[in-house]
């Protein structure tokens, strides 16, 4: 009985060591931010259906995402006075900065590079879209038959937000491949180490069994 209950335990474990390896759902993407203050804020509404009012900063991010809970934010240089400091204002228009973040290697898809993330200053209409907005400062721009964007810039080339895997890893706590630890490849030795206390302590105690039967 002591040998069957061991055996579901350590079984258990290793049920357990393999699941934080489990590969996760996610799609290869553009998101769409909204600057709110000091933070991003997932925007609600898509880029042709957005109106951006005039010193409004919006940000694009690709990257493989499961969803918008854990979508990677936009990097770099935020702030409207700054991107917009060589686009001056103009009577009947409006001056909406943008950040492009093109992702990183691991998150591009086969056999290209993301170019490197940069931020623009479109000035257009005030009744523009952001998606007017992105057309004037980041061509070409490419959509899917469902108006999904696809492409800023031209990047990528081909796919539009295609499943693929990914680790359950925050971007914030491993943005790349290359940061990798041993542990992401098995069980941690903590876990490894458990499991031979339990063994031990399984072995003592069916030992004290037999002794004083």
């Amino acid at each position: 009985m002591i040998r069957r209950a061991l055996l579901l335990l350590l079984a258990s474990l290793l049920l357990c060591a393999g699941a934080g390896q489990a590969q996760a759902a996610g799609y290869r993407y553009w998101s769409f931010w909204e600057r709110d203050g000091g933070h991003w804020v997932y925007a609600t509404q898509g880029p042709s259906l957005a109106r951006p009012s005039d010193g409004d900063v919006q940000g694009f991010r690709f990257a493989v995402s499961e969803d918008s809970a854990n979508a990677a934010r936009p990097r770099g240089t935020a702030d409207f006075a700054t991107i917009c400091a060589k686009t001056p204002a103009q009577d009947g228009r409006k001056r909406v900065a943008l950040v492009l973040d093109f992702g990183t290697p691991s998150d591009a898809p086969d056999g290209e590079t993301p170019p490197a993330a940069r931020t623009a200053c479109a000035r257009v209409s005030p009744d523009a879209t952001t998606a007017e907005a992105l057309a004037a400062v980041a061509e070409p721009l490419r959509y899917d038959t469902n108006a999904l964007l696809c492409a800023i810039a031209g990047y990528p080339e081909k796919g539009c937000g295609e499943q693929v895997s990914q680790k359950r890893t925050p971007e914030h706590s491993r943005p790349t491949a290359e940061r990798k630890s041993p542990s992401d490849d098995g069980p941690s030795l903590g876990l490894v180490a458990g499991i031979a206390v339990v063994v031990l302590l399984g072995g003592a105690a069916i030992w004290q069994v037999r002794r004083r039967g």
